[in-house]
């Protein structure tokens, strides 16, 4: 099997549906002949042509304001917002057009988008390259938001994401584009290469959306988290010795609940963990669910870990960033409660 990093399993999954079906469209800023500031995108122009594979202006309410209009009419763009801190522009179409059209037609038009996002911070890229906006999506009914925390996982959901009917927003942790961060900045990171998940099939295939995956079984605690922090709670689970299960959502909307369920009613307590800020960021509503859902089962207030409610400081990224170490007193003092 092929070992490829994100940056390349994304890439492929564009490749591979672009083959699939031509009715599949990638733009943005820079995705064409540069390929992307990430190079997500790099040779897809030369492969398939610039009316498949094109540059747009440096305007983002007009990239999705497009890709709406070509899905209504039976194309299915799949699309790049540069960082995921320029998506504020295109919020008001992602928002009130993208995710309305099936319910506004009653079926009669849906909205195959994607829109991809390189998102959150550890790459040094301060306020305005680092923000982590999953909330602001999950709050609107009709959009679907993935996080992949690995290349399988990338490729797997970014071709089921071309292949939906409906709007998916999908985020990219671009602190795990070459390799695995599991927080420690003073570290050499492990690149995909020799990482087991940098396995990724060549073909085509699908990671039904809605579905976590256990990363790690334990008895102990659960961990509920994604994207580059499940890295990081997988850290800390080594570092403290905790026998913790960690899960890892991949799909914020829709939400693997039984999974969840499943796990809390099992260990008897849960820590939420996540990059974004804490107040009104997407562990809030993880909480609520489990407060719901396992409430006779729970042994100890279930605690979240998560960024400052600051812009994202770019001298203090390290203390801002949940870090194996806060990740990890949260492991310790739930289990102590």
């Amino acid at each position: 099997m092929a070992r490829m990093t994100m940056i390349e399993a994304v890439r492929s999954a564009m490749d591979v549906s672009m083959e699939r079906d031509d009715d599949v469209v990638v733009f943005g800023e820079d995705v064409g002949y540069f390929g992307g500031v990430f190079r997500c995108t790099q040779g897809l122009q030369a492969k398939y042509g610039k009316t498949r594979c094109f540059d747009t202006p440096i305007n983002e309410s007009g990239i999705v304001g497009a890709a709406i209009g070509m899905a209504a009419y039976g194309l299915k763009p799949c699309v790049e917002i540069q960082f995921a801190d320029y998506m504020y522009p295109a919020y008001d179409q992602l928002t009130q057009e993208a995710a309305r059209i099936r319910y506004r037609s009653n079926g009669d038009f849906t909205c195959p988008i994607v829109v991809r996002m390189p998102t959150g911070g550890g790459i040094f890229g301060g306020q305005t390259h680092s923000q982590s906006p999953e909330a602001l999506f999950t709050h609107v009914c009709g959009l679907k938001v993935v996080v992949p925390s690995n290349p399988y996982d990338a490729k797997g959901l970014l071709t089921a994401a071309i292949a939906d009917p409906d709007p998916v927003i999908f985020l990219e942790p671009k602190r795990l584009y070459n390799g695995p961060f599991d927080g420690h900045h003073d570290r050499p990171v492990t690149p995909w290469s020799r990482h087991e998940l940098g396995e990724v099939p060549e073909g085509y295939y699908t990671i039904p959306i809605g579905k976590a995956d256990i990363r790690r079984e334990g008895s102990a605690v659960t961990v509920i988290t994604y994207g580059t922090m499940v890295h990081v709670a997988l850290a800390a689970v080594e570092d403290t010795g905790v026998d913790a299960e960690v899960i890892d959502l991949r799909s914020l909307m829709p939400l693997d609940l039984d999974t969840i369920v499943k796990s809390v009613a099992k260990t008897g307590r849960c820590v939420v963990v996540h990059e974004a800020t804490l107040t009104s960021g997407f562990g809030g509503e993880i909480v609520a669910l489990v407060q719901e859902h396992c409430f006779y089962h729970l042994e100890a207030p279930v605690m979240r870990v998560a960024g400052w409610d600051t812009p994202y400081p770019h001298a203090q990224e390290w203390d801002y960033f949940p870090g194996p170490g806060r990740v990890g007193r949260a492991l310790i003092d739930v289990m102590e409660a």
